[in-house]
């Protein structure tokens, strides 16, 4: 990491397992990465927010779901950090990393309610994919992220 970032504080994030009735999770391609990239529904803590309610608050924004229930909360939070090219420019050059609550939820709803061209889209697609797939295309700074998830969700559906 370059000297002059290592100070910065890491980002308080949430992150979100979506869980269709076949145990498929949730993945979405970022927007901002042209790259074939897929990530689960995440996102920063507003002041004085609990956990829980930002997660859900970020798969509304992000994905415009809302019936969800509550499967598991992931006891230990995840930390990544970003690589050098990235530095200074995400989250305004504000934080090194991220630091995560995850959340394992069912989804309840429609798939119709799926609609990512929200207000301030962030994705450009999604798709539903087998746990086994879930690590195929995710960035590699966040690999070992997705990995503990893994686990915890093989824990839950299994």
């Amino acid at each position: 990491m370059k000297k002059k970032y290592q100070n910065l504080p890491l980002r308080s994030g949430v992150g979100i397992v979506v869980l269709n009735e076949r145990n498929q999770i949730f993945i979405a391609k970022r927007i901002d990465n042209p790259k074939n990239f897929w990530q689960m529904p995440q996102g920063g803590i507003d002041e004085g927010e609990d956990f829980y309610q930002a997660a859900l608050r970020e798969l509304e924004e992000e994905t415009s779901i809302k019936n969800v229930k509550l499967i598991k909360e992931i006891e230990r939070f995840t930390t990544y950090y970003l690589p050098d090219y990235l530095l200074g420019i995400i989250w305004k050059g504000r934080y090194k990393g991220q630091k995560q609550k995850w959340f394992i939820v069912k989804f309840n709803g429609d798939e119709k309610e799926i609609n990512i061209n929200t207000k301030n889209p962030e994705f450009l697609d999604w798709k539903w994919v087998n746990i086994e797939n879930l690590t195929d295309e995710v960035v590699k700074f966040k690999l070992h992220v997705y990995k503990k998830i893994k686990e915890e969700i093989k824990k839950v559906i299994n």
